[in-house]
């Protein structure tokens, strides 16, 4: 396959130097070679996974405790009225 650095940079919009055209060329050329070897490996009755371990839900039993008591919970409230927070007005 061969990919034309000056088409790509002109689909870009980038003006490259004949400096950087050999760079980047000879950098796509290394990387499409590589990307290639990936065809190399028979895959043929290998099973498609999405994940190459296992994954398991480690999840932990849910189990009743005992939650705050109203007035411990608005303590620290710095504005309250009676038993609700209250918060700045955001819409008119």
């Amino acid at each position: 396959m061969e990919i034309s650095i000056e088409h790509l940079s002109r689909l870009a919009r980038v003006s490259l130097s004949d400096k950087e055209m050999k760079l980047f060329g000879d950098q796509l050329e290394n990387i499409l070679l590589y990307v290639e070897k990936l065809n190399e490996p028979d895959t043929r009755g290998v099973e498609a996974t999405s994940h190459v371990v296992l994954l398991l839900n480690v999840e932990r039993e849910d189990s009743l405790k005992p939650c705050l008591d109203r007035e411990e919970a608005l303590m620290n409230a710095p504005d309250r009225s009676d038993r609700f927070y209250r918060v700045p007005k955001i819409i008119e």
